[in-house]
């Protein structure tokens, strides 16, 4: 994934070009969240783009799952272990299409987000993995 929300894109802005005027802090732990397709204009990923929050993923045991990264290197850095959600209970999560770091476990905002290359429907008893070195956030 490769794309910043506007939130990210200001924020870096100001602390390399204004001298971190807006007091930016590094938030201690961030997340995967998970979003369904939204075919509509203003689609799910202009939503995170602009930090809207639409889409996200519902249902039985869905939560966002925290995610550490490894070393940066060449403007890219990748996760450094499985992100592993739980099973879906009480009903599916219906289709995954786009994925987003964000900076909290739940409302918060947009860090960086980007489609799946293969969209994948979570139905009841299903879980959803991104294993080590799959999910990459580069800045290029």
């Amino acid at each position: 994934m490769s794309a910043a929300s506007n939130y990210t894109e200001d924020k870096t802005l100001d602390f390399w070009l204004k001298a971190n005027s807006a007091a930016t802090t590094a938030p201690t732990t961030v997340y995967v969240a998970l979003f369904n397709s939204d075919d509509s204009a203003g689609g799910t990923a202009d939503n995170l783009e602009e930090g809207t929050i639409t889409d996200e993923c519902t249902g039985g045991a869905y939560a966002r799952q925290s995610v550490t990264f490894g070393t940066v290197s060449g403007g890219s850095v990748s996760n450094s272990g499985n992100v592993t959600f739980p099973a879906a209970t009480d009903g599916n999560w219906g289709t995954i299409t786009h994925v987003a770091v964000m900076d909290a476990s739940s409302a918060g905002e947009v860090l960086f987000y980007g489609a799946l290359d293969t969209s994948k429907t979570i139905d009841s008893g299903d879980t959803f993995q991104i294993t080590t070195g799959n999910l990459t956030v580069s800045l290029a």
